[in-house]
Parts: C-alpha cells; sequence; structure tokens
C-alpha cells in the first residue's frame, strides 16, 4: 500500500504511525532534514533582559504594572506585584532579532528585523499571542529603532525617516524624512530619542545626529520647527522625554550634557552636566511624578534620573534651583567589561512608574530590577526592591544537582551554572521564579565599609562591585547528602573563613545536626577553593588553600558529603573536612622524621628486605596541573590525572599511591569525568580523543574518536551507556559505550562550552560561547528506541538551539512519539524505496525479531476477557426514582413502529430457528452478516487477498495481513479474529501465522494471536465431523504445530548457550 499524499502535513510529518509509510518518501527533494534522533530541543532557561532593547511598562488598573522585555525573537512580561514573576511570554516568535518594544492598550508591539536585506515587521500581541501586524510600506530597508504610541497614532523611528501608522487599522499613513538642520537638503542621520508632548496634538519631536530637534506634525506630514542645539561644538541627540511640567522637554546630548528646554519658546531652562572625568553617553532620562524627593526635605518634586550604557550607576538629580546631582547609584547593574573576556553590561532603561515612589531599571547584564525610595528617609539613592536576573556572561560551567537522601523528588529539576560574570546560579526547571544566584555576602554593604560608595570616589569609573566578588568559577563539585537545606546552622564567624589563620579550636558541634555545606569551587588565578550552602543559597563558611600555593585547577567531593579535595596547577592534592574546615590529608602524604629516616635507609641498602612496594611514602606528587580529581563511591580511592598524561590511585586514608598509568609519552590529559555507578572514568586528551578506563582492572576499555576541535566538555548519560561530548567545532557527538560507536551528532550555530546530563534521562543541558542563557533537549529515548549504528561525518545534522518560548521545540512525550519509520529510515540508508508494506530486514536470518507494538497492547489482547469482566458493572443502572412531568417512563420500551403510526402495519420479521447444535455461542463467535465485498472490513480484505494469491500459500506473503493486525488495538484485534466467518478464513489466518513464524519476525504477537485464535474457536476444531474444511484446518494446525517446535526448541538453544557463556564470564577464575 502507498502513502497518501493526503495524509502527508505541510512540514512533511505523516499523520500514521505505520512505520511502513516512511519508506516511499525518501525521494521525496522538499523532505526536511531529519532532527536528532536522541536530542529533541526543548526551551531555553535564564534569559531574563539580554538584549540592548529597552523593556516597555504598562499599567494594569491602580494595583500592578505590567514590564516587558526583550529576549531576542520573543518577549517576557514580567507582573510587578508578583515579585516581577514571569506572566506570559509571546508566541510566535518574530522571523528576526526584536529592535523595539512598546505597550499600548493591554498590548506590546514589537518590531523586528535588521534592515540587512532582509524582512522588516512589526508584531502586535496580547496576553502572549499575536493578533495582528502593522503594515509595512514598500521600500523600507531600515530597521525600527523605536516606538511610540500616542492617540490615534503609532510611530516608528529608523535611522534615517520615520514611519506612521493608524492605531484603530494598523495601517501605513505616512512616512518622514528629515533633513539636515543647516539648510541642507541632505537627509539627516536620526541619532536617537523619540517623543511626544503632552497637548501638544499630532505633534512629535525627533533627535537628530547634529544635535537638533525636530518638531513634526504626523497628520499633515509637514515639519513644524527645528530647535538647534545651544552648544557651539553640538553632540548628536541620544535621549529625548518630556517632563511633567508642559512645554518642557530634556534633552541629553553625547558631549554628557542635558538641557531642560521649553519647545513653547525655544529657549533652555536648565543646563545640566556631570562633572566627572570621562564623558558617558546618557540614553534614558525619566522624571519622578509622585511629588517627592527633592528639597533639603524631601518633599518637593523635580527629581530627574538619568543613565546610559557605559557604566550601571543611575544618577539622581535635583532641578530645583539650577539643578544638582543629589544621589549616584552605583552599580545598578554590572558596567561592560574586557577584563573578564567581554561581559557586556551597562543600563539600556530607567523609568520611574507613574505616580509612584519606585523606579524601574534594565541592563545589558542580564538584569530586571525595581528600586524603591523609603518615604521617612533622607538617603537620595534607592534600595532594592524586586530583581530578576540571570547570568551577565556565557555559561562556563554545568551540572545538575544530584540526588540527595531526603529530596529525591528533586532529582534531575536543578541546575547549577557558572559564568564569566563571577557568579553561582541554581536554576529550576519546574518553576522559573524559584530559579536564584547563590549570594556571596552583602556585596554593597562591604563596598560601604571599602568606601566605594563614596562620593568622594565618584570620579573613579575603574571601581566596580565586581571587584569584591570571588573571581570566575572554572571548576565546582556538589553533594548533597550532607546538605542541611534551610535549616543548615548558619556561620557565626562570617564568610569564606581559612582555618589554618584561626586560632584555638572552633566549635562545630551545631553543624553535624544540621547539615553544612555541599559545593565547592574553584576559581580563576586563586589559590582558594571557596564552599557554599545549597539549601541556603548563599556563601559557606571556609575557604581551602591549595598545598603549594598555586591555582585550584580542580575539586572534588565524596559520595557520602563530608570531605572536599582540591588540587592545584602544580600537582598537589589536599583533603579537608567540610564540616570543621580542617585539613585532613594530602596526595602523597607529607613524611614524618621516622618515615623520612627509614626511607633513606632503604634508598641507601644495597639489599632491600621483604617486598618493596612500587611506591613508596612520600612519591608520585603530579608534576603538572591535575585537571581531574574523584573520589570512588566508598571512600577508598582517589582519582586524580594531569597534563603530564598521568592517571593516579591513591589511598583515600593513608595518601599513599597504589598504582599509576602512564600515557605520558603519547598525551596530556585535559579533563576527566567519573561515573560511580559502573567505576568507569572518562578522560579527555588533547589529541582530540576521549578514552575510558576501568578503575577496578586499571586498564584501557574504550578509545572514542570524532572530535574535530578541542573537547571543550563531556558527560556521561545516566545510565552511564553513553558519552556526550562538545567541541569547538560546534559539534556535540555522542557514541555508545558497549558498541564504541558514534551513534548521534548534530551541529550548533555556536560551540558548546559546557553540557550536562541529568540522573533522571529527561534532559541534557547545554551552554553556548554567544548566549547568556541554558538550553534544554529532551531525550527521545525514554519512551523510542534508538539504534547503535554508527554514524559518518556527513550524516552530521544542522540543529537549531531551543527557545525561551519552547516554540519549535518539542515536549519530552511529543519528542519521543514521533514517528517509528523516521528511525528505521536512519537506520539503514541502503533500504530500496517500496510502495508495499515492508519492515526492515533482520542482521541475520537465524536471530528471532520481536514487534515495535507495544507490551502493554499485546498484553491486554491475551487478558481481554479477563479485564471485560472485572470491569462489568456490578448491578445494572438504576432509573432515576422522579422522572420530570414532561419525560414519559419507559420501563419497558418497545421499538417505535413507524409504518404502524401512518396507518400501515410492518410485516413481522422472520423467526430464526435456534441451531442446538453450534459448539460456540455469542460470547466467544461473532456472526458475521453476509455483506458485499465492497463492505469488507479491511482485515477480511486482506484476508481474502491472502487466501487468493496466485503463489501457494505456505509461499505467500503474510506482511499485509499481519501488519494491518498489529496496528489494530486490543479491542478490534480481539473482534476481527472472532468474527473469522468459514474454515476457509480461519485455515487461512493459520497458515499466515505460520509464515510469519517462518520468517521469524514478531514472535510474540504470533502466539498471543494464535492464543486468542485458540480460545475463540478451540471448540469448533475439536468437534466431531470428517468435513473437509475441518480437515484442512487440522491440517493446518499440525502444520503450525511442527513450526512451533522448531522454533521452539532453536530458541531454547540459543537461551541456553547465551546464559552459559553469561555464567562463564561471571564466574571467579
Amino acid at each position: 500500500m502507498t502513502e497518501d499524499p493526503s495524509k502527508i502535513d505541510g512540514d512533511g510529518a505523516a499523520t500514521s504511525p505505520a512505520k511502513r509509510q516512511k519508506l516511499a518518501r525518501r525521494s521525496d527533494p522538499r523532505r526536511q532534514p531529519p532532527p536528532s534522533k536522541i536530542f529533541a530541543s526543548f526551551r531555553t532557561i535564564g534569559l531574563v533582559s539580554p538584549t540592548s532593547v529597552p523593556f516597555t511598562s504598562l499599567p494594569l488598573g491602580k494595583t500592578t504594572f505590567q514590564i516587558t522585555t526583550s529576549v531576542g525573537r520573543c518577549l517576557h512580561t514580567y507582573d510587578l506585584r508578583r515579585n516581577l514573576n514571569l506572566v506570559f511570554i509571546t508566541r510566535p516568535q518574530t522571523p528576526a532579532i526584536i529592535t523595539a518594544t512598546v505597550a499600548w492598550k493591554e498590548r506590546v508591539l514589537a518590531a523586528w528585523g535588521n534592515g540587512d536585506g532582509g524582512k522588516i515587521g512589526v508584531w502586535v500581541f496580547q496576553r502572549g499571542k499575536q493578533n495582528g501586524q502593522l503594515e509595512i510600506p514598500i521600500g523600507l530597508d531600515e530597521s525600527i529603532k523605536e516606538l511610540i504610541v500616542f492617540g490615534s497614532w503609532i510611530v516608528g523611528r529608523c535611522s534615517t525617516r520615520i514611519e506612521v501608522w493608524k492605531s484603530a487599522t494598523y495601517e501605513h499613513y505616512t512616512t518622514l524624512t528629515p533633513t539636515a538642520s543647516h539648510g541642507s537638503s541632505a537627509v539627516s542621520t536620526l541619532s536617537g530619542g523619540i517623543c511626544n508632548m503632552p497637548t501638544f496634538l499630532n505633534k512629535i519631536l525627533v533627535g537628530k545626529e547634529d544635535g537638533g530637534v525636530d518638531i513634526w506634525n504626523v497628520s499633515t506630514g509637514k515639519l513644524v520647527y527645528t530647535i538647534f542645539s545651544p552648544n557651539l561644538v553640538p553632540g548628536a541627540v541620544t535621549s529625548l522625554q518630556p517632563t511633567p511640567a508642559l512645554s518642557l522637554v530634556a534633552v541629553a546630548r553625547t558631549d554628557g550634557s542635558i538641557t531642560i528646554h521649553d519647545i513653547r519658546t525655544d529657549t533652555a531652562v536648565v543646563e545640566l552636566k556631570r562633572r566627572s572625568a570621562s564623558t558617558n553617553n546618557i540614553t534614558s532620562i525619566s522624571f519622578r511624578t509622585d511629588g517627592h524627593g527633592a528639597g533639603e526635605d524631601g518633599q518637593l518634586p523635580g527629581i530627574m534620573a538619568t543613565a546610559g550604557p557605559d557604566d550601571g550607576d543611575v544618577t539622581f538629580w535635583d532641578l530645583n534651583n539650577g539643578g544638582r546631582v543629589v544621589g549616584v547609584l552605583h552599580s545598578a547593574h554590572d558596567p561592560p567589561s574586557s577584563t573578564h573576556g567581554g561581559i557586556s553590561g551597562g543600563i539600556s532603561k530607567i523609568e520611574f512608574l507613574p505616580g509612584q515612589d519606585v523606579i524601574v531599571t534594565s541592563g545589558m547584564d542580564n538584569a530586571l530590577k525595581s528600586w524603591i525610595f523609603d518615604a521617612n528617609s533622607l538617603s537620595a539613592v534607592p534600595r532594592i526592591l524586586h530583581s530578576r536576573s540571570g547570568h551577565g556572561a556565557p555559561v562556563t560551567k554545568l551540572a545538575f544537582m544530584p540526588t540527595s537522601s531526603e529530596d529525591a523528588d528533586a532529582t534531575g529539576k536543578w541546575i547549577l551554572s557558572a559564568g564569566r560574570d563571577q557568579s553561582l546560579w541554581g536554576w529550576s526547571i519546574r518553576k522559573d521564579g524559584q530559579s536564584s544566584e547563590l549570594s556571596q555576602g552583602h556585596i554593597r554593604k562591604k563596598a560601604k565599609k571599602l568606601g566605594l560608595l563614596g562620593k568622594n570616589l565618584e570620579l573613579d569609573s575603574s571601581i566596580s562591585l565586581d571587584d569584591l566578588k570571588a573571581p570566575e568559577i572554572t571548576c565546582f563539585a556538589c553533594s548533597l547528602n550532607r546538605d542541611g537545606g534551610m535549616g543548615a546552622a548558619p556561620s557565626a564567624g562570617g564568610i569564606w573563613t581559612n582555618v589554618a589563620n584561626k586560632k584555638g579550636v572552633m566549635d562545630t558541634s551545631d553543624n553535624g545536626l544540621t547539615g553544612w555545606e555541599s559545593i565547592v569551587t574553584g576559581h580563576r588565578g586563586d589559590k582558594y577553593a571557596r564552599t557554599w550552602f545549597w539549601g541556603r543559597k548563599r556563601a559557606g563558611r571556609w575557604v581551602f588553600e591549595t598545598g603549594d600555593g598555586t591555582e585550584v585547577t580542580s575539586v572534588a567531593v565524596s559520595s557520602c558529603g563530608t570531605f572536599a579535595v582540591v588540587a592545584s596547577a602544580g600537582g598537589s592534592i589536599s583533603m579537608f573536612n567540610l564540616q570543621s574546615g580542617i585539613l585532613r590529608q594530602r596526595f602523597p602524604a607529607p613524611l614524618n622524621p621516622a618515615q623520612a629516616k627509614k626511607l633513606k635507609l632503604q634508598q641507601t641498602s644495597e639489599e632491600p628486605s621483604g617486598d618493596v612496594p612500587r611506591f613508596g611514602p612520600g612519591e608520585g606528587k603530579h608534576r603538572k596541573a591535575v585537571t581531574g580529581l574523584m573520589v570512588d563511591r566508598l571512600n577508598r580511592t582517589v582519582i586524580s590525572c594531569g597534563l603530564e598524561g598521568k592517571i593516579k590511585f591513591w589511598d583515600f586514608h593513608t595518601g599513599r599511591l597504589r598504582d599509576e598509568i602512564d600515557w605520558s609519552s603519547t598525551t596530556a590529559i585535559t579533563g576527566a569525568q567519573y561515573y560511580r555507578s559502573s567505576a568507569l572514568v572518562a578522560l579527555s586528551c588533547d589529541d582530540l580523543a576521549i578514552r575510558i578506563i576501568d578503575i577496578e582492572t586499571k586498564k584501557l576499555v574504550r578509545e572514542l574518536w570524532g572530535c574535530l576541535g578541542q573537547i571543550s566538555d563531556f558527560t556521561f548519560s545516566n545510565d552511564g551507556r553513553w558519552i556526550i561530548a562538545a567541541s569547538m567545532d560546534s559539534v556535540i557527538r555522542t557514541w555508545d559505550l558497549p558498541t564504541s560507536h558514534l551513534i548521534n551528532a548534530f551541529r550548533t550555530e555556536s560551540p558548546c562550552t559546557a553540557l550536562a546530563f541529568s540522573d533522571t534521562g529527561e534532559y541534557l543541558a547545554t551552554a553556548h560561547a554567544d548566549s547568556v542563557g541554558i538550553n534544554l533537549w529532551n531525550n527521545r529515548t525514554l519512551f523510542t528506541h534508538v539504534p547503535t549504528r554508527m554514524i559518518k561525518e556527513d550524516e552530521i545534522i544542522e540543529a537549531t538551539l531551543p527557545t525561551t518560548s519552547g516554540e519549535g521545540g518539542q515536549g519530552l512525550l511529543e519528542a519521543a512519539l514521533e514517528e517509528e519509520a523516521e528511525e528505521a529510515m536512519d537506520d539503514d540508508e541502503d533500504l530500496p524505496v517500496q510502495d508495499t508494506p515492508s519492515t526492515i530486514d533482520t542482521v541475520s536470518k537465524d536471530l528471532l525479531s520481536l514487534s515495535l507494538v507495544p507490551k502493554a497492547r499485546w498484553q491486554t489482547l491475551l487478558h481481554l476477557q479477563t479485564i471485560k469482566a472485572r470491569n462489568k458493572p456490578t448491578e445494572p443502572p438504576k432509573a432515576p426514582e422522579k422522572a420530570p412531568f414532561f419525560l414519559p417512563s419507559l420501563h419497558n420500551p418497545e421499538p417505535l413502529d413507524l409504518l404502524a403510526v401512518n396507518g400501515t402495519s410492518a410485516p413481522n420479521p422472520p423467526v430464526q430457528p435456534n441451531n442446538n447444535n453450534t459448539t460456540n455461542s455469542t460470547l466467544t463467535r461473532i456472526s458475521r452478516p453476509s455483506f458485499s465485498s465492497t463492505t469488507r472490513s479491511p482485515f477480511t480484505t486482506l484476508l481474502h487477498t491472502f487466501i487468493n494469491s496466485s503463489r501457494p500459500q505456505q509461499q505467500a506473503d503474510p506482511a499485509p495481513l499481519l501488519s494491518h493486525l498489529s496496528t489494530l488495538g486490543p479491542a478490534a484485534a480481539d473482534t476481527e479474529i472472532r468474527s473469522l466467518a468459514n474454515l476457509d478464513e480461519m485455515t487461512a489466518f493459520i497458515k499466515a501465522l505460520t509464515a510469519r513464524l517462518r520468517q521469524k519476525r514478531d514472535y510474540e504477537l504470533v502466539q498471543t494471536w494464535m492464543s486468542v485464535f485458540l480460545k475463540c474457536h478451540g471448540g469448533e476444531i475439536v468437534s466431531g465431523g470428517e468435513v473437509e474444511g475441518k480437515m484442512k484446518l487440522r491440517e493446518a494446525l499440525l502444520e503450525w504445530r511442527e513450526e512451533q517446535g522448531k522454533e521452539e526448541k532453536r530458541l531454547a538453544e540459543l537461551v541456553g548457550y547465551c546464559s552459559g557463556v553469561l555464567g562463564w564470564l561471571r564466574s571467579a577464575r
């Protein structure tokens, strides 16, 4: 049967799940490239405000405000009253990056497109869904950088033109083209700033690059007036904002000046300029409208706030008496930095909420914050009210939180991440609002003590609160078995204390009852490893210093959660107690005087006494940086590896080197991952290979090749069967460990810098070089089979990264329940295109193949009568006690005689005689009425096709008949088997099962169908009579029994052989 093209949707996906339907579609040139067989994109987390597009706000009544930010190609809407909880994510995604937004009447307008020859548009969203779009004029090839809505107009500012739409119909109205201010006919560049003035009908103000401000009438499309810059060397206009006072507008320019201008009289009312060593651009201005904040007592109106992208500070001005700076909110957002790999920062927009003492700020550090002014405080600087943020720089390390001994339900639901922005985050996959950054202490309070927030340091632009944070995290390890959760005892002596510098004995008895730190981190260029409380989401009590004072390169935590092991760039390894912070062991352990004397005697002695161990006390220290560190699950062995190419096995208790694997002549080891359940260690090497060793036998068991770039990160799957690795060639590869086959590979848009696999096997998390978000991929193999056929380099597919809205991605069940035919087609690319039902051949004819029908389906068919009997109601339904008066009572309903109603009588139907010789009752057989062949069921049609085959029935192909039967549900399959009408159909059905048994396919289905057939028709088979039809039926049954006996014997021999081999392999020898 060929596939009906009408059943294929627009994406080329067939609606029927039958495997055979995809075989004829391979030659379709319009077919989209197949997705990854194992991983399906799900969604992206961790994005709040990562772009320079300013946020937009919308008041909802008198109770709350909704803040909308851009995260690339979709919008996030947060509710201020709900602590900035995420309420809407817009769908669908815009075709290109969003360049401007504005909120208006419960709607949000988003302009998209960069103007580089691509499409440009403006979409209208309401409650996260698109409900309209603006008409785009022909010839618009510039991106829309700003949008405003006022009256009946929607206005968009481009680089050299202004577009005007009608807000009622979204129709394009006109295009305005400003010219240069000094009488030139050249087109002027619009540098920034567009606004409308209250009470000025149909008027807009537009800032230009030459420092002038044009006033346009959008209704008539005419230039009304031009305001020139008062400066001799004017700077480009960067921001325009109307003041609460009528006819006054604030104009900011690139020279750092701010002018309050009266547009009625064309005069400058106030001219302001901040006294600073370096001039920073001001791109956002806002005015406080609650009537407070200015004056000596803070009870006068006139507060203005300014900010820009060059730093993270917000400056507050008192405009009374000529204007002055009354306060600076330092480091409201992270400033741009080039010292940590080019971290973006600065402020994109600030806005006082109308009539409120609250200001909202957003920055390019991926943060959205609200600040409040205390009513009884004399400070002109607000305090933080709400904060919603994420990583401000690309993520460098990822890990799913391990299973804890108490909260097993949270397994695989939390992600720990570290980035170049010197932060450590915990992300919840279940609820986005639970995600939070692990606190490093009160940074602002610490800055005040050091004088970093005083006015006397305003001139020093190099000061940043990031300098008070711990350095960038390069490695971390975690174990939650001793984590105290929220009830862990707080530190009485501050955070990150070095026990070695403390005098006296510290009392840590309280921590034995409540738990202690569970995370240990190593930092770039720092000789200290730091501890963290996971439950309390804050910094811990201890810092652990490396033994040789060099940088920490690797850390590990024992599975019990009591010990932390720290390794350094100089090769030292030290073990500390997490409860007390005390050093417990070094690897190798230092020699005491007696051991040193004994070792010296052994070295000078010519005849050693007894068995001399391979490694003596104090020997075996790494000569180069330690790149991997692990502790086995029983706390007996510490495994380390380093750049010198050696893997060392240390005694956990004595610190003595037990064994060593030396690859120093061939490669250097750059990273390691440990899978505790199978005692396997995976090592990434500088020759682009991943090698697997067994720590029990100390032998190399696998070598995985295929990476074409430096391996950035790799991990085991949750069951230890796969190795997933990311390399700098932007490809994420998956190897199957039992076969060493590369079974999956897909290329992403940018290199993957970190990845992690959840303990539940549900998700793969990846981080990429050009994004601050964390991408989640579903594991499709939880519900579908994935073959382990080795793929080639030219089979690597291009994958699209997940999106924050989840659009274009797949949920876990959606990804798993895709058509099985896609997988069958990928298993063997050499299969010929067939138009008839077919299945993929087995690897060998000596093997026995099972079907891909779910186990629950054929088991339900086998016990269908038992299930029906169990589900049968215990008593018939009762009639209602009192029916409505307008309904007749029908206790003994009789069929309505329509002919009798018309005055005639219907003829009595003929009475069928009761045949007592029938052996099967209606409970086991369903008699089929004599319909014509055009009304036969598909099963009956295929059965008669099998009967009328020109070939002998022993050689006829039963695939069409049995493939159709396998697609039926349990109840439908039971009905078809029971409705076999005559002996010829029964004989043909048995012969079809026998032929399938000879093909060694669908073994469990054949057994199930035969069992149901014998239950339904066994009585008729054993009944007396030597009718020719019954003789053929019995011969077919004998033939099936003979074939079944052969197959059963062969299967028993295979199982016995395999059991013997496995028993021999498992036996001690």
